[in-house]
């Protein structure tokens, strides 16, 4: 505000030599005002990521850091087509999917190791190693006798470089399917040095004499970008105070506030300091005030190197905040401990003191710390000065050790999950068909899942002998599928039973079954495939980790009534159907239905199969239902009701559609496999007159009288109609 105020008056006044006299004194003022900058140190960068510029600088990293990296050479996208669909009446779909090698440089100097690499923000690589997504990964530590990577050598051939002396990573055919099928930003856990603290000298060029091995307390890692020393050590400054001192002729740079074993006790002033010459010099040297409190922005290890800030105790200054930028990583706590320090230096800044004696001791050196006869504390000799009635020593007061610090606190982070791929569990099974589906082509489902949160899909194949064919995937989201912990006892389909129940076993803890009522079930909610019986639940309990109980069920739904009327052993394979299962396409699978399919995820060493189950169960008409008798002079008239494939709601109780070619059934007495004697006919009803009863009484004996609906594709379940004895 000042500025632009004289400014303007200054060139009102004086012309433009005005204007900068106005603007100069206005800066000034401004600055007592609202204070200088607010900012020191370099910049912290926001958890930069790849590039690929030319000239980009690539950083020297000591200790633990998650470093951004620079692409340094790659192949163009990889494409892989995958068609689905082209059943009848429906068009086939391509879906397209990428992969990548490439290389990226993460460090100037020789690492230990990486660690965890996060892409777009999410872990592509885990603590323990796992690569999130398929592909391999190589790591080139940076060593001066590094070889050719040979994926880069197959490409470049003669002109591969080594990247000698700066570690770089390998990706060798990334899948991009998670990243939009481009190559993802990426950042690096790089370990450097794994136990090894980060010290003043290892900042320093090998051929600086004085490579001091004083440790940077709190800090973890330290990221260098290069350009002057000067800057790297002005940067260290603003938090760990370094001095240069003068030791058997070279200069070492070492901490300045490090106490020494042993401490040299300054001797008595010769003279007091009288003259106005040196009262003026020690008034000027005392002003000195420095910033307080001080923030520290910093990268902190336990929200994943995300930049935080930690500020000191105390009474916050007018004006802006002075803020230090200090590219190291380390924990809330230690960063506090350090802006707490700061602060307690700043406010100590101005107890200095000029002492005069008469002969200069060897270890009475700027950068030495002394004590002083007639006055507590420590002292840091900051300069010496000659004079002809002396040497007089600038002194600047060591600031006594806090007494406790505040622990500071990192806040809250979103941070990914770092969860260990797990092998895939298949499972396979054609189901009856819903909603008016297409009758000539059989509804088949897929349900993979796992027993850990770190499965992320697998790539679906059908077995054609010795090969495997390609027939999609499976997505990220597993499904609620298991075994039945106890066996399942048979029940009539008719009813809704509200204390039956059944156990089934999950391969993890964290699937789960959600209740529902009688109303949702009407709707088809909560659809489970026992074997080959569609059967719903309304109400979920869990017995223990991955043990529930379901209780209130609907047996035999959808014209599974044979298979309730049979029950199943424990250990029978169970699928929720919801959106988690797969629908699989018939024609990838045609003509061997009763093929086994295969899944291969990212924990799988070989390829997870699973027969598909229940052949047939879609296409098969359901068995009819509601027998009646009506008794006519000599002959006994049995009828019934068909029922569709894909209408099971019956909603006005009207003749459903026929979906099968045309209607007929056959009717049989004895065996439903080889009946005795059997007859076919077009409608839904049977006449049996009592000579041919008594006949076939006479011949075979007592047997049961049943008929099943002959559809395009096969025979329904038998319905009873009679026991003939």
């Amino acid at each position: 505000m000042a500025t632009l105020l004289l400014t303007a008056v200054g060139t009102a006044i004086g012309g433009p030599i005005g204007g900068a006299l106005g603007a100069f004194v206005g800066r000034q003022a401004d600055q007592e005002i609202f204070g200088g900058g607010t900012r020191a140190g370099p910049r912290l960068k926001e958890l930069s990521v790849t590039t690929s510029s030319y000239g980009q600088p690539i950083a020297r990293t000591f200790g633990r850091m998650r470093m951004p990296g620079t692409i340094i050479w790659s192949t163009n996208l990889k494409e892989s087509r995958t068609t689905q669909g082209g059943a009848k009446g429906q068009p086939s779909t391509a879906s397209f999917t990428y992969s990548a090698s490439f290389a990226v440089a993460i460090s100037s100097a020789p690492i230990e190791r990486i660690g965890r690499i996060w892409a777009d923000g999410d872990l592509l690589r885990g603590a323990a190693g796992d690569l999130k997504v398929a592909g391999e990964m190589r790591v080139h530590r940076g060593t001066g006798d590094a070889q050719v990577d040979p994926l880069i050598a197959a490409d470049r051939g003669m002109l591969a470089p080594a990247f000698r002396d700066c570690a770089y990573v390998v990706f060798e055919d990334l899948a991009l399917a998670d990243f939009g099928n481009r190559i993802p930003a990426l950042t690096f856990e790089v370990v450097a040095a794994e136990e090894e603290e980060v010290s003043i000298g290892q900042l320093l060029p090998d051929s600086f004499p004085g490579r001091q091995k004083e440790v940077l307390s709190q800090a973890h890692g330290f990221s260098d970008e290069g350009g002057p020393i000067g800057s790297t050590l002005a940067a260290l400054d603003q938090v760990y105070p370094l001095v240069c001192r003068m030791q058997a002729g070279r200069v070492d740079v070492a901490a300045a506030y490090s106490t020494p074993e042993t401490i040299l006790t300054l001797p008595q002033q010769l003279v007091p300091i009288r003259d106005d010459d040196a009262n003026e010099r020690h008034r000027k040297r005392g002003a000195r005030v420095g910033h307080k409190p001080l923030a520290l922005r910093y990268y902190d290890e336990e929200r994943d190197y995300q930049p935080s800030v930690q500020r000191a105790l105390g009474k916050r200054p007018l004006g802006r905040e002075h803020i230090v930028d200090l590219p190291a990583a380390m924990n809330a706590g230690g960063a506090r401990e350090l802006a707490n320090g700061n602060a307690q230096r700043a406010r100590w800044q101005n107890e200095q003191v000029i002492w005069r004696i008469g002969e200069l001791d060897t270890q009475t050196l700027p950068g030495s710390i002394v004590r002083l006869p007639d006055m507590s504390g420590l002292w840091l000799v900051r300069s010496w000065e000659w004079f002809d009635r002396g040497i007089e020593l600038g002194l600047e007061r060591i600031p006594p050790e806090l007494a406790s610090n505040v622990p500071g606190d990192a806040g809250a982070a979103l941070v990914p999950g770092d969860h260990i791929a797990t092998p895939t569990v298949l499972f396979a099974s054609e189901i009856p068909a819903f909603d008016g589906a297409n009758s000539a082509s059989p509804s088949l489902v897929a349900a993979a899942t796992s027993a850990g949160l770190g499965w992320r899909g697998a790539a679906l194949f059908a077995e054609r002998g010795t090969t495997l064919e390609p027939i999609g995937a499976a997505g990220k989201e597993r499904a609620v599928a298991g075994y039945l912990a106890e066996p399942l006892e048979s029940a009539p389909s008719a009813l809704f039973m509200p204390q039956a129940t059944l156990v089934i076993d999950l391969p993890a803890a964290d699937l789960s079954f959600s209740p529902s009522d009688i109303t949702a079930l009407s709707m088809g909610i909560n659809r489970l495939m026992v074997g080959g019986e569609l059967l719903q639940f309304a109400r979920c309990n869990r017995l223990g980790e991955t043990r529930w109980e379901l209780r209130g069920l609907l047996r035999g739904r959808a014209g599974t009534e044979d298979a309730a009327s049979l029950g199943h052993d424990a250990g029978t394979a169970a699928i929720l159907l919801d959106d988690a299962t797969m629908a699989l396409d018939p024609t990838q699978l045609a003509p061997a239905l009763t093929m086994r399919i295969a899944a291969i995820g990212l924990a799988d060493d070989e390829p997870v199969f699973a027969e598909i189950h229940n052949a047939g169960l879609s296409r098969r008409p359901p068995m009819p239902v509601a027998p009646r008798l009506r008794q006519t002079g000599s002959a006994s008239q049995w009828s019934w009701t068909r029922r569709a494939r894909g209408y099971w709601r019956w909603i006005d109780g009207a003749e459903v559609p026929l979906v099968e070619d045309s209607e007929s059934y056959l009717v049989g007495f004895g065996s439903g496999d080889t009946p005795h004697a059997a007859w076919t006919v077009a409608t839904a009803s049977f006449a049996l007159a009592d000579t041919d009863r008594a006949a076939l009484l006479a011949e075979h004996g007592a047997g049961p009288l049943w008929v099943r609906q002959s559809g395009t594709f096969g025979l329904s379940s038998p319905l009873l109609l009679a026991s003939l004895a």
